[in-house]
C-alpha cells in the first residue's frame, strides 16, 4: 500500500499539502532529526488488504506524528486525514505554540484538507486521531461530513462520542443535513496499547494520574477497536435535495 505525502524535513510539513501547519523538526542545524515521521511499514498492508490493513497503518503513522510533539510542549496529539491511500492533511496540536485554545490536531487537519481539496465537503475521507475527539472537533467532523473517523485512546470524560454523542447523534444531520453531515463510521480503540505508550514515554507520572482520573477510558473489548458501522441515511428526498447545495 503506497502512503503518499513524504515528509519534509526541512521546512517540517509535507510536500504537496501547503499551508498546512506540521511538527517543527529539532536540531536542524546539526542535522539531527529524531522528531521526523518515519516512512510507514506496510509489509503487513501487503499481505492484508483492505480498509482494516490501510487504518492500521495510517493509524501506526499518527502515532508515530504524535511522538515528537512534546518537544514543542504539546500535548502528544496527532491527526490525519486520508481519501484511501494518499494524505491530504497530516497536523499536530498548536494550542500552547499558538497561544489559541481551538487549535487542536483535528480542527487543524480538517481545515488543511478543506484547502487542498478545495472543497467543504470530507465525505470521501477518513479522519484519525491519537485520541477520541473532542466536542469541538466532533461538530467540526459533522459539520465537513467526514466519512469515516478512527482513533485509538478513548476519553470518556471530554469525547465526542463517549461522553457527549456528537460524532453517532443522528438527530444533527436529520434536523439540519444542510450543515452536518450523516453520521460517519467510527473505530474506537485501534491501536490504543502504541498510542497509551507514547504517553507513558513522554511522562509516567502524568500518565499515571490522567489514567487515575479516569480521562481515558477502559481498552475495547478487541484489539482491532470497537468498529460502528455508518447508519444508512433516513431523510427524504426533499431534505437531500436541500443538502445539496452545501456538500461539494
Amino acid at each position: 500500500m503506497a502512503i503518499s505525502a513524504p515528509w519534509n524535513r526541512v521546512s517540517g510539513t509535507h510536500s504537496g499539502i501547503a499551508g498546512c501547519p506540521g511538527v517543527p523538526i529539532a536540531d536542524a542545524d546539526n542535522n539531527q532529526h529524531e522528531d521526523t515521521v518515519p516512512t510507514v511499514d506496510d509489509s503487513a498492508a501487503r499481505t492484508n488488504t483492505g480498509a482494516h490493513a490501510r487504518d492500521m497503518a495510517m493509524m501506526r503513522r499518527c502515532i508515530a506524528l504524535s511522538a515528537g510533539v512534546p518537544r514543542m510542549g504539546e500535548l502528544p496529539i496527532a491527526s490525519i486525514v486520508c481519501d484511501g491511500d494518499r494524505v491530504i492533511a497530516e497536523t499536530t496540536n498548536q494550542v500552547r505554540c499558538e497561544g489559541d485554545v481551538s487549535r487542536h490536531a483535528e480542527i487543524l487537519a480538517i481545515a488543511c484538507a478543506q484547502r487542498t481539496l478545495k472543497h467543504k465537503s470530507l465525505s470521501r475521507c477518513t479522519l484519525y486521531a491519537t485520541v477520541e475527539p473532542c466536542p469541538m472537533c466532533s461538530f467540526a467532523i459533522r459539520e465537513a461530513g467526514v466519512g469515516k473517523v478512527v482513533y485509538a485512546l478513548t476519553s470518556p470524560v471530554m469525547g465526542g462520542l463517549s461522553k457527549w454523542n456528537i460524532l453517532r447523534d443522528r438527530g444533527l444531520s436529520d434536523a439540519i443535513p444542510q450543515v452536518f453531515g450523516p453520521v460517519p463510521e467510527v473505530i474506537a480503540g485501534l491501536l490504543w496499547r502504541e498510542a497509551a505508550a507514547v504517553w507513558w514515554r513522554w511522562n509516567p507520572v502524568i500518565w499515571a494520574f490522567i489514567k487515575h482520573r479516569g480521562f481515558f477510558g477502559p481498552p475495547p473489548a478487541v484489539d482491532d477497536g470497537e468498529h460502528l458501522p455508518a447508519p444508512r441515511p433516513a431523510r427524504g428526498r426533499l431534505r437531500a435535495l436541500f443538502s445539496l447545495g452545501v456538500w461539494r
